[in-house]
């Protein structure tokens, strides 16, 4: 009833590898890039229609349909809701994380917006795997590491004080150390959300040992380098009164 049937079959019919050698060699791209909105349009009851058309395409060996899939993965979970993104989005979305930069980056800068849509015991299976996106296919791929400590500054909110403490706060203080400064700036910011974090759900111990950890790395540091991220993470923090006098 919402959209014709020979119209739908039509679209489907966009990842028939015969399609992509006859018309277009960029149809199984224009496919993905157009499913959210077919998806809106028939509704989370009618997903059934389009699911087996979605994991063909995020198996597609062509790397920027998969990168297409990656970048929407989140709207589609907000179509989709939340049963049926743990069923059907998160296994898809597991396989995003192991693939290309390319296809990578595109879950990255939308991490946050993924993550919150999961039930807290689903989210808390991917803080150990937070830890991947500082290993880059190129090391001189320096914007996938600003935009990971960007994406950790939102998903702060997601977790606990002690969950911070255990798996974001290694990944903070490995990004301050960063060879490209544009990096180690956002992360400086990071490391001041961080204590934000403690101090406002009153985990005033695990500030007080990051801290000291701050101190021992960056203030003590034997290159000017640690020694001035130490300066700069005291400015942030000063300017944003992270903690108290």
């Amino acid at each position: 009833d919402i959209i014709p049937q020979p119209l739908l079959d039509q679209y489907l019919s966009m990842t028939d590898p015969a399609r992509a050698q006859t018309v277009d060699t960029e149809i199984a791209k224009h496919c993905a890039y157009s499913l959210p909105g077919v998806a809106l349009t028939l509704g989370r009851q009618n997903w059934h229609c389009l699911k087996d058309t979605y994991e063909t395409l995020a198996s597609d060996v062509q790397w920027k349909v998969r990168r297409t899939l990656a970048f929407s993965i989140h709207e589609l979970a907000v179509i989709l809701g939340d049963q049926l993104t743990a069923a059907d989005l998160v296994p898809i979305f597991n396989g995003f994380l192991k693939d290309l930069d390319e296809v990578r980056i595109g879950v990255l800068k939308h991490l946050y917006d993924f993550l919150k849509l999961l039930h807290a015991d689903k989210r808390r299976e991917y803080l150990y795997q937070l830890q991947e996106f500082v290993v880059t296919d190129n090391s001189r791929n320096w914007r996938f590491r600003y935009e990971l400590a960007e994406q950790l500054i939102l998903i702060l909110e997601l977790y606990n004080p002690n969950d911070v403490y255990d798996y974001l706060r290694h990944i903070a203080l490995t990004l301050c150390s960063d060879k490209v400064s544009e990096v180690r700036w956002i992360s400086f910011k990071l490391v001041v959300a961080i204590l934000q974090k403690f101090y406002a759900n009153n985990a005033n111990a695990l500030g007080l040992n990051f801290i000291n950890e701050l101190v021992v790395r960056f203030r003590h540091c034997s290159k000017w380098v640690g020694r001035q991220a130490f300066a700069f993470i005291c400015q942030v923090g000063m300017s944003s009164l992270c903690v108290s006098m």
